[in-house]
């Protein structure tokens, strides 16, 4: 076998030990539990929205982001919840660019895991502490999870592991919702069925142990829109998808039946200004249909303080390093406006 096997890395269980969450933490992470529960199960009509930056390449820029939410949350509580996205694993299609600060806190520095896993950690548990907002994150690497379990709110699948039985199988373990998002080519039955299998208990093997899961109710769809065969852009966030999603769920028996709408990526065919007209257009549809409006439960935007992106090295503090990304001040305007409109 051609691996190199660089250095051993401590399980999530050691770090978790030399890196405790605080209780009083553990216990506003709780609260933030409770709240998207409500949601997902009906219990509470707010309106989530998962916002922040497409890839947290750097602290200090994402935590500064995170303390500019705390206001527009106050401000519109009655109506929001607001999760701040707090990605530090990025897909990518080919192999090639930035994979996330796991892979490189510092993002012009060459790999170093162990120091991407201290990073995660203390970034996420920082925004916590600071904010009082618990994260969200996506499930790129299952095996990883529990490095920031005790911390996140929020677990997305994405397009490219959707599929996989591993993130399946680990998703029904985890006690927050996660959300599935639909497969590159669009296939809703695809998306539907990880959510299926997430929901159901399961025994298998991770991290060396045969362990059993109970099966997780509160997994729910995402909506981010497909690829052709020949590459363009197809949408997947009309009132006329968001109706054949609800017909799709009406004929299985799930769970909290849920979807969040993806406002970037294949929805608006990475042009991240039409992710301000794609949320208003889902809210539009909330409101003309009951059954669309008890599905929908939320947005996901691709925010950061400045807006558009930059290559690595140009230094740009608090724009995007991977997709662009709406900035600021038309950020925290669309925030109001959704309060306004869910």
């Amino acid at each position: 076998m051609s691996f190199t096997f660089v250095s051993s890395l401590p399980s999530p269980d050691v770090i978790r030990e030399q890196f405790p969450l605080a209780a009083n933490l553990a216990q506003q992470k709780h609260q933030k539990d409770e709240e998207l529960k409500k949601v997902f199960t009906g219990e509470s009509d707010k309106f989530i929205v998962i916002i922040g930056p497409c890839s947290a390449d750097n602290e200090d820029s994402v935590v500064d982001y995170v303390h500019r939410l705390v206001k527009v949350q106050e401000k519109t509580k009655d109506r929001l919840i607001i999760v701040p996205r707090v990605y530090t694993n990025k897909p990518r299609t080919t192999g090639e660019g930035y994979m996330g600060m796991i892979h490189q806190p510092d993002p012009e520095k060459k790999p170093d895991m162990f120091e991407g896993i201290l990073a995660i950690r203390h970034m996420h548990m920082r925004v916590l502490r600071e904010t009082g907002f618990s994260t969200a994150d996506e499930m790129l690497y299952p095996e990883n999870l529990h490095y920031l379990s005790d911390i996140m709110s929020y677990i997305a699948v994405g397009a490219r592991s959707v599929e996989n039985q591993f993130h399946r199988l680990v998703a029904s373990g985890c006690d927050v919702p996660v959300g599935m998002k639909n497969p590159t080519s669009g296939d809703l039955t695809v998306m539907l069925n990880s959510v299926v299998a997430a929901q159901l208990p399961h025994d298998f093997i991770f991290r060396a142990n045969q362990v059993h899961c109970q099966g997780n109710p509160l997994t729910h769809t995402i909506l981010r829109g497909a690829v052709n065969k020949h590459g363009q852009a197809i949408p997947n966030y009309h009132y006329e998808d968001l109706r054949l999603l609800f017909e799709l769920y009406s004929q299985r028996s799930l769970k909290n039946p849920a979807c969040i709408v993806d406002t970037n990526h294949s929805n608006s065919n990475k042009q991240y200004q039409e992710q301000i007209r794609i949320a208003k257009e889902v809210l539009h549809s909330r409101r003309h249909s009951d059954d669309i409006r008890s599905l929908v439960k939320g947005l996901m935007i691709e925010s950061y303080i400045e807006p558009g992106n930059q290559k690595v090295g140009e230094h740009c503090y608090g724009k995007s390093i991977t997709d662009a990304c709406l900035g600021w001040e038309e950020s925290e305007r669309l925030l109001y406006e959704i309060a306004e409109m869910a």
